[in-house]
């Protein structure tokens, strides 16, 4: 009954992960006898035969993105759309990925310095399906146009983007495979508080399930083969990606640039109403004519806002406290008139007005 239910509900669970679900209710009959068990509740997908293609140690990633939609319990009654960013080491299957709000250029450079940092290195080649922030165009059969931010990149970290031909998205199966793989072992059925919270749970399940487990194409624990394979990847450049992408923003009433569906503050002495916005990978820099005003962490996702310290001093500044010298208006020249609490001249009107009244 339990897994007519969650079949019922998710018609693409993994094996593997209903396996692990009703162990947890005390089954302790074999992997076979549920798959056999799941192949009459659903019957398998008609797919054409596919030759297999095989990369040596170190010599290339595919990288893409999937789409999910989800609730978090944050915000239940809403069903967001994140992607999935993916980069798999062709030879162990390795997978590094990261959900993310958008396929914006800046999340893209994130995603890939977050992902050679985690493997220690980096591949000879990526290979991109003809996504917008690394193919621009191809005027000419053969001729591929890559971003300038995907080539300088590419040039820091020394390795050799590749595209997919038109219409071969099998030719990135390393990389999309996990993607069904994820949303029927991992995605389907959980729950996250949000953003920060599946990335978690998802950084967790790759390293006690996905990573572990025996590969059905490679034959090899995943983990083993990638420690092996790490070992042949370009070593990490000394210094940091820094290239950046310009754009001209408006400030708002509020004192507030938006970009990306984030706003970030401008000090109150901000004199223009257009600015200049330089986006890093991980910084966000507002220029005036010039002249630096704010340099704010870029916000990852969205309807977020940044207020640096000061920048709402001029508005918000305390009265000071009065003195001596403060507790007088001057009237003329010479004179002055020492102010009175207005207690003091309601109780003057008031013995006024009884006097009028006798």
């Amino acid at each position: 009954g339990y897994l007519k239910n969650r079949i019922g509900l998710y018609p693409g669970l993994s094996a593997r992960r209903l396996l692990r679900e009703i162990r947890q209710q005390g089954y302790s009959g074999g992997y076979t006898t549920l798959t056999d068990y799941l192949r009459d509740v659903r019957p398998p997908q008609q797919t054409g035969f596919e030759h297999r293609f095989e990369t040596p140690p170190g010599q290339q990633a595919q990288v893409d993105f999937a789409q999910f939609k989800v609730n978090f319990r944050c915000a239940p009654q809403l069903t967001r759309i994140v992607w999935l960013f993916s980069m798999v080491l062709g030879h162990s299957r390795y997978l590094f990925g990261r959900f993310v709000w958008r396929q914006t250029l800046d999340v893209v450079v994130r995603c890939h310095i977050e992902a050679f940092a985690e493997y220690g290195g980096v591949p000879q080649q990526l290979l991109y399906d003809r996504m917008k922030t690394a193919v621009l165009g191809e005027p000419e059969p053969g001729e591929i146009i890559y971003h300038p931010t995907l080539l300088a990149m590419a040039a820091h970290y020394g390795f050799r983007p590749k595209a997919c031909r038109p219409y071969r998205a099998k030719t990135k199966g390393k990389v999309e495979r996990p993607f069904r793989y994820v949303r029927q072992d991992f995605f389907l059925g959980a729950e996250f508080e949000d953003m920060e919270d599946s990335n978690q749970q998802f950084d967790r399940w790759r390293a006690d399930i996905a990573h572990p487990r025996v590969h059905g194409t490679s034959g090899r624990v995943i983990q083993e083969a990638f420690e092996e394979e790490r070992l042949t990847l370009r070593p990490l450049p000394a210094g940091e990606f820094t290239d950046i992408l310009s754009l001209e923003r408006r400030i708002s009433h509020e004192g507030m640039v938006s970009v990306s569906g984030n706003l970030y503050s401008v000090p109150d002495t901000t004199q223009q109403r257009r600015v200049e916005v330089q986006r890093s990978a991980t910084t966000l820099c507002i220029y005036e004519q010039g002249r630096l005003l704010a340099q704010h962490t870029l916000l990852t996702g969205r309807g977020q806002r940044s207020v640096l310290p000061g920048h709402r001093r001029a508005r918000n500044t305390p009265r000071p406290p009065e003195t001596a010298e403060t507790s007088s208006l001057i009237t003329r020249p010479g004179e002055r008139v020492t102010e009175r609490p207005l207690a003091v001249y309601q109780r003057i009107g008031q013995a006024k007005a009884a006097q009028v009244c006798t």
